[in-house]
């Protein structure tokens, strides 16, 4: 193949596995991003899109690998953090997906769906306290955010403050 051809074959790939996994065909998507990271391994992009589609099919050993090569190609992907983050979290790594979501939130102070993350992984940790005030931030950052007010009740019960 040429490197002209190469161009256009990568990204039709890509797309082809984007539509492949919005119709839920997972195993597809995996195939046609692979396709495409070999003729381009340093697409940020398909690797991240990879780890969705293997996350969905509950493999999050690989998908965590595909976010965290993603990550090594561009270490400001929030979207590659939070997803790794979450990967970590369905494993019961909480201090990992602890640190990758304080990296999204490094990188976004507002993202209110960080902080309810890193709350839930921190009431995992049964740390109530750091869970609140998580919470609390995403009640600043949205106040109609009904289950960060849920989240931080059931924090808030966890240190028996029943009152507050």
């Amino acid at each position: 193949m040429t490197v002209a051809r190469d161009n256009i074959q990568a990204p039709a790939y890509y797309a082809r596995g984007l539509a492949k996994e919005a119709l839920g065909d997972h195993q597809g998507a995996i195939a046609d991003y692979s396709r495409a990271l070999e003729i381009n391994p340093k697409s940020a992009a398909a690797y991240y899109a990879q780890g969705l589609a293997k996350e969905a099919l509950g493999d999050h050993q690989a998908a965590i690998a595909d976010y965290s090569r993603a990550l090594e190609i561009n270490p400001k992907n929030a979207a590659a953090y939070y997803a790794r983050g979450g990967a970590k979290s369905a494993l019961k790594d909480h201090q990992a997906a602890i640190a990758d979501y304080s990296r999204v939130i490094e990188l976004n102070f507002q993202d209110d769906a960080a902080y309810y993350a890193r709350g839930g992984a921190k009431s995992a940790l049964k740390d109530h306290q750091a869970a609140i005030a998580d919470y609390s931030r995403v009640i600043e950052l949205n106040f109609q955010d009904d289950a960060a007010y849920y989240a931080r009740g059931g924090a808030k019960s966890a240190l028996k403050d029943h009152q507050a």
